[in-house]
């Protein structure tokens, strides 16, 4: 009967190391700690045949969320009647819409067009960067605009006299320049991390929390400040809760049912944006958090609804409930026709 010796078995893979080498000894030893310098991202787990055809509906989204958001924009640049604080705050709405459109695409398209899911680590660095800024910036600009709905219903005798034009340039200044310094310490601290073996991220894109999970070094760091972000983001929300609790007691404060109603209307377009907005970002956090067995499927296809859906409907929501902007929307399109 054959039987195995421990000590016989180790004592002879000694004796033959020496045909292996020194070198190749030593590669052996090293491989957990060889350090990832690509990370590869995913399509849709499960239907990767079908991602030449998937790409379509994902191209047109972008196509459309383009175009709505560049559409905006240049109608409140060209009409001098939008020249108003609401629309400029608009304005900074539909900017940070195409930042977040523009920081995903690359990947996406590369993934799903030429079956490419590769991405260097500092390129996925600087993606995480600018999704997780112009993330925070609409959050700012989301509050921002509720502040704007409250005052023009709170106040509207003082309403252009407190948000004048050099106002609102420095808010979106000081907006911009927020967002951007919280994120700014992510990419920073990923690239000192170590990532050893895993390689594999989960999403479509890269994100900060997705990465910091291949580090295979103390990311105790990332985490903490991961959660800070999280916080500071949360308080945006609470406090756009507070903003519209200020705007209802206004209105209920208000005697004509009638002009109740059209104070609230003025409101519903924000409300839109966000519940567009944040309920996809909370969704894909319960699910990570609370659902760690669902489908890796239906992550993905969340997290890109996170990315694809608001600058695909903040222009829809704004053409189809904002009267003057759809006014003029419709005004240029006829004119060119002529």
């Amino acid at each position: 009967m054959w039987s195995w010796n421990p000590s016989a078995s180790l004592k002879s893979a000694l004796q033959n190391t020496h045909y292996l080498g020194p070198q190749c000894i030593m590669t052996v030893i090293n491989t957990s700690h060889v350090e990832v310098s690509t990370f590869f991202l995913v399509g849709m787990p499960g239907l990767e045949y079908a991602h030449i055809w998937i790409s379509i509906p994902i191209c047109s989204v972008y196509v459309l969320a383009l175009l709505g958001n560049c559409t905006i924009l240049f109608v409140i640049k060209t009409e001098p009647s939008l020249h108003e604080p609401m629309y400029y705050f608009l304005s900074m709405l539909a900017l940070s819409d195409l930042g977040l459109s523009l920081s995903s695409l690359p990947t996406m398209l590369r993934i799903f067009l030429f079956n490419a899911p590769g991405i260097s680590a500092n390129a996925c660095f600087a993606q995480e960067f600018f999704i997780h800024g112009f993330t925070a910036l609409e959050f700012s600009v989301l509050l921002i605009m509720s502040f704007d709905r409250f005052l023009a219903i709170h106040n509207p005798l003082r309403y252009s006299s407190i948000l004048t034009t050099v106002r609102v340039v420095k808010i979106g200044i000081v907006l911009s320049f927020k967002s951007f310094l919280l994120v700014l310490p992510f990419p920073l601290t990923l690239r000192k991390l170590k990532y050893c073996q895993k390689s594999q991220l989960s999403h479509s894109y890269c994100l900060h929390q997705d990465v910091m999970k291949l580090a295979c070094s103390d990311n105790q760091i990332d985490v903490i400040y991961g959660f800070f972000g999280a916080l500071c983001l949360m308080v945006d929300f609470m406090l756009i809760a507070v903003s519209y609790f200020l705007i209802l007691k206004t209105v209920l404060g208000i005697a004509s049912q009638k002009e109740q109603l059209k104070a609230l209307d003025t409101c519903v377009s924000h409300i839109c944006a966000v519940v567009i907005f944040y309920v996809p970002i909370i969704s894909l956090a319960i699910v990570h958090r609370f659902a760690r067995h669902v489908s890796p499927l239906f992550q993905v296809l969340m997290a890109n609804v996170l990315l694809l859906v608001p600058p695909l409907m903040n222009p829809t929501v704004y053409c189809v409930k904002t009267r003057q902007i759809r006014v003029r929307v419709v005004a240029k399109l006829c004119q060119k026709q002529i």
